[in-house]
């Protein structure tokens, strides 16, 4: 498999040095991901994302598993690692599209669509234990088949009843048991009406297209009042919502939330939202990274304010994202390697022991970490690193990639690449909240593995 950096040689450096200088969107840079998928639980936000793959096959999407990330802070994100792939199904032969998992009971549900051996479209449920998994199979069976049964979105309303709309160029619901794993037979498969007044006019036109429902729906309550966001509009797509006074409708059409992106965009856009302390954020996906496009895409989020009456504003999309950090990072704590705001050229890998940590590290790549709060100051830096040749360094600096040096970490060879030994060094003086970039020095090659690190108080 190609590798990010690859595409990133491969396109211009005035692009590279473009995206470096602005702010955190997209805000994955190690693999190409799309169709965010945000869950709040227990204070941390996780988000699920479908995965496209470096290498295409004959130039379509080309996406076998499903990954998650987790944030305290809504800037730096936490990378779980892959979850669950369509081969956990043992009935599917491929393509892991857009899914959402949700909380019950003490379990984690994550409904996703694939395509069956036998042919046709599937929404297959898978469980776990923990939200960052591992997943397995629920039901030994897909709980959905039909034609343009994908992009599943779940919601459990106040009252405890969950509901499973999903649909593609359709839109259809579900009133789901309480075991989560089958659906209500008596009432059955909803289709939903897509009348004009409803999911968008088909005679009126956003950016030159029809305003009307197309596919990844996401549904919420807000203050009483039920919200669907999607993709409309055809190809490519913008992003719009209707409203509703209850769980299933009627709905009615809102507006557009955000325009076809222009700019770095992807001819598909896949809706998410979640409240965070109280702040309101729009996930999408744009093609926004270096070799980035159609096929390979990347997740973004928007803060954003609802209007006084409930109304959703037009959405801009940013290179900024979300400017303030919701909590600093405590830098006396260990923290993964794999925690970033920003990086450029890294990628990171999995190993059933270790878990996931940081590599294919070469010279002047970096990773940036936002809001780290020193307080009264720091004295040693520790890192975890394995490296089995390794002649490189950890330079720490602060607030940009050429900022102040706090230290240098020469990291000595572990005698392999995944034998991990903790290293350190002295830092200067550092007190209150700055971002920390590691930037990485060496010759050719990978420099070294990256798991951990924490920094020791004064």
């Amino acid at each position: 498999m190609c590798k990010l950096k690859n595409a990133i040689i491969a396109t211009s450096v005035a692009l590279l040095s473009m995206t470096a200088a602005k702010a955190d969107n997209p805000i994955i840079q190690t693999n190409y991901t799309a169709d965010p998928a945000p869950m709040l639980y227990d204070g941390t936000v996780y988000l699920y994302t479908s995965h496209d793959e470096d290498k295409t096959v004959r130039n379509f999407f080309t996406m076998n598993d499903w990954k998650c990330y987790s944030s305290k802070d809504m800037v730096n994100w936490t990378d779980r690692g892959t979850i669950f792939s369509y081969k956990g199904f043992s009935w599917s032969r491929g393509d892991a599209w857009a899914g959402q998992c949700i909380p019950r009971n003490g379990k984690f549900y994550y409904y996703v669509p694939v395509n069956m051996k036998n042919g046709g479209n599937a929404i297959g449920v898978a469980v776990a234990d923990s939200p960052t998994g591992p997943f397995k199979d629920a039901i030994g069976a897909p709980l959905l088949i039909g034609y343009g049964y994908i992009d599943p979105t779940v919601y459990i309303d106040d009252d405890g009843q969950a509901y499973l709309y999903w649909g593609n160029p359709n839109l259809w619901h579900v009133k789901l048991n309480e075991d989560m794993i089958s659906y209500d037979q008596k009432l059955g498969i909803v289709k939903e009406d897509l009348k004009d007044a409803n999911f968008g006019y088909r005679a009126k036109k956003i950016d030159n297209r029809t305003a009307a429902y197309e596919e990844g729906p996401w549904f919420f309550k807000r203050n009483a009042k039920y919200y669907m966001l999607y993709p409309a509009g055809g190809v490519p797509e913008h992003l719009a919502y209707s409203t509703s006074n209850g769980p299933t409708g009627p709905w009615v059409y809102g507006d557009t939330i955000m325009h076809v992106i222009k700019n770095h965009g992807a001819f598909t856009n896949h809706p998410g939202y979640i409240e965070f302390k109280g702040k309101s954020y729009l996930f999408y996906h744009d093609g926004g990274l270096p070799g980035g496009g159609g096929f390979k895409r990347s997740v973004c989020i928007e803060p954003f304010n609802f209007n006084a009456d409930g109304s959703i504003p037009l959405i801009t999309p940013t290179s900024k994202g979300v400017v303030e950090s919701a909590a600093n990072v405590d830098p006396y704590q260990r923290t993964e390697a794999e925690t970033i705001a920003w990086s450029e050229g890294l990628k990171t890998a999995q190993d059933q022991q270790k878990g996931v940590y940081v590599t294919e590290i070469s010279n002047g790549d970096y990773i940036k970490v936002r809001s780290v709060d020193f307080g009264k100051g720091a004295k040693t830096f520790l890192a975890s690193v394995a490296g089995k040749a390794s002649t490189g360094t950890i330079e720490i600096r602060i607030d940009s990639k050429d900022g102040k040096l706090l230290g240098t970490l020469p990291v000595k060879t572990t005698g392999d690449d995944l034998s991990w030994k903790t290293q350190s060094c002295k830092v200067n003086a550092v007190k209150g909240v700055h971002d920390i970039f590691f930037v990485f020095k060496g010759g050719d090659g990978n420099l070294f593995n990256f798991d951990w690190w924490k920094f020791v108080a004064k």
